[in-house]
């Protein structure tokens, strides 16, 4: 680790929960500020803007880095990371990824144990509470590489997570328009005809209606794909949905809200370090989804490295270093 800063490095996306960032953060940087946390602010004023300057903070040394925004703002930050790291051959184990989460979905802190409380996760890092995280890298169409912190996702999933960002660019905010988006694809569901390859076997091949693929296990406000999934295990979860009768689908989606979905029979489910995806037509050249951001199409491949990522997050100790900082 060559001129690395102790600072953390603050990256604000002030369109976060519907504007709302600023008069949030404001404060949170008082409070930063009063307990003599050495920090810097960034702002972001386009989409991928994250991604950059994340990029450009570990290159300047800072290996601690927190997104003030969404899930999207996580990922983008991520990705920043990603890219320096895989340029320069820098371990990503030198750094440290948090949020300070706005907005309606936020669900890779839930993973985590993460409040959705600014003070509390100040808290957090002044007691340091740090653990680790795969990290995990895909291979999209072309080459394309992106980096995943939370679930992933094409067919029904990324559909539905294009809807929502469409509702989230009109102004729409909220549960519902998640909602809106599961019930909106489901009925308007064509299937799409795919290979999985999970650790060199075929799990499935043919028409299928939704493949979900997961570090975390929480997505679209509360949803859990893969209730399984274990962010620091060095496994990559995955569930596929084949053709059913609608009727079924609607079946499933209790299960897909209270972490069951796993042990349905009309689902495949499973975990594994190398994954991939091939459309078996031109057809089936879908679309995919990271962290609820469209970021290439099929076909894709997942192969999880021995990387780790530090991320703040609440452990067993916590709470009994948090009862001296807030004293």
């Amino acid at each position: 680790m060559c001129n690395a800063k102790t600072d953390w490095y603050f990256i604000v996306n002030p369109r976060a929960g519907s504007g709302k960032t600023m008069s949030e953060w404001v404060p949170a940087e008082i409070k930063l500020q009063k307990y003599g946390i050495k920090f810097i602010t960034a702002l972001t004023d386009h989409k991928k803007h994250a991604t950059q300057l994340a990029r450009e903070a570990a290159e300047a040394g800072y290996r601690r880095i927190v997104a003030v925004g969404g899930d999207g703002s996580v990922h983008e930050v991520l990705c920043g990371i990603g890219q320096y790291c895989d340029s320069t051959g820098t371990p990503t184990e030198e750094f440290t990824l948090g949020v300070m989460p706005i907005g309606s979905g936020n669900d890779w802190i839930k993973s985590l144990g993460v409040p959705h409380d600014f003070d509390k996760i100040i808290d957090l890092i002044r007691s340091g509470s740090i653990g680790t995280m795969d990290f995990v890298r895909v291979l999209g169409s072309g080459g394309k590489v992106s980096y995943m912190a939370n679930i992933g996702g094409t067919g029904f999933d990324s559909h539905v997570c294009s809807r929502v960002n469409l509702q989230k660019e009109s102004g729409k905010r909220g549960k519902l328009i998640y909602l809106d988006g599961l019930r909106y694809t489901v009925t308007h569901l064509s299937p799409i005809n795919l290979r999985v390859v999970a650790d060199g076997t075929t799990v499935h091949e043919g028409p299928c209606y939704s493949i979900a693929w997961g570090n975390g296990n929480f997505s679209g406000s509360g949803m859990r794909q893969v209730p399984a999934a274990d962010m620091n295990d060095g496994l990559l979860d995955y569930m596929i949905v084949p053709v059913m009768p609608i009727r079924s689908i609607f079946r499933q989606i209790p299960k897909l809200f209270n972490g069951t979905l796993n042990e349905s029979k009309d689902v495949i489910s499973g975990k594994c370090i190398s994954f991939r995806i091939m459309p078996l037509d031109s057809e089936s050249e879908d679309i995919f989804e990271l962290d609820g951001e469209i970021e290439g199409t099929l076909p894709l491949s997942i192969d999880m490295e021995p990387r780790k990522i530090g991320v703040i997050k609440a452990t067993a100790d916590t709470e009994a270093s948090l009862q001296t900082y807030r004293a």
